[in-house]
């Protein structure tokens, strides 16, 4: 069968589908070969809560760059506890991180987009490649109206950047419909999101977002790109 075969009948099974329904159809099909990363945002934590209340044999990972915020990794640990989980951390390279401060600097993202873009390879992307490795369904937590690059996306496409298929199972969820969910179950959420904080990444490169801002506008917000780190590459 070929790729675009398979993908098709995957769009085809998993079309009118709940993401709890999807995600356990999808672990099914492909055992242990269906992985989960986690930035511990708000779309996360609902799909951390569905795998975790469903027994979902998914692993959960999550990329720790070294310049989180005090308030994610804390997170990171109230949900292992709440949802009785591991939740696997991946690092990046010492020898690449210490190479790259020594070059530009410990905050040399801040210079050109060039900088923050090789950072950001070296902190999350290879880190994730590391993760990906193996595997043959990448799950992840993005939601269509998050940017215009991401309305573009499909539930399930080809990664062609990292060679894997993408599982996006709330992509067509809604900002309110996300936060009713969380507010119903009772899901455990960073509290910078009550800051005005909406996309939360790496400490240095995260502000709050102001009225009427668009969602992605809190990172990197020091300079004009598309607002994306190179991890969901199409």
């Amino acid at each position: 069968m070929s790729q675009n075969q398979n993908l098709s009948d995957l769009e085809s099974r998993l079309r009118d589908l709940s993401p709890g329904e999807g995600l356990a159809v999808l672990a099914d099909l492909f055992p242990g070969k269906v992985v989960f990363s986690t930035s511990l945002g708000q779309e996360d934590q609902v799909i951390t809560q569905l795998i975790a209340n469903h027994k979902l044999p998914i692993q959960i990972f999550s990329l720790d760059t070294g310049r989180l915020f005090g308030e994610t990794l804390d997170l990171l640990a109230r949900t292992e506890s709440k949802y009785n989980t591991r939740i696997k951390l991946y690092y990046p390279e010492r020898d690449s991180v210490e190479n790259w401060v020594a070059k530009n600097g410990i905050n040399g993202f801040y210079e050109t987009v060039e900088n923050r873009k090789s950072c950001c390879y070296v902190r999350k992307v290879e880190p994730l490649k590391r993760a990906l490795a193996g595997n043959e369904i990448w799950v992840t937590g993005l939601r269509a109206e998050q940017s215009a690059n991401r309305s573009e996306m499909k539930k399930i496409e080809w990664d062609e950047g990292n060679q894997i298929l993408k599982y996006n199972p709330l992509l067509d969820w809604t900002f309110d419909e996300m936060i009713s969910y969380i507010e119903e179950h009772k899901i455990p959420y960073n509290p910078l999101h009550d800051q005005g904080f909406v996309s939360i990444g790496c400490a240095p490169c995260t502000r709050a977002i102001l009225p009427g801002e668009d969602a992605r506008a809190g990172r990197w917000w020091w300079e004009d790109s598309k607002k994306e780190c190179g991890l969901h590459s199409r």
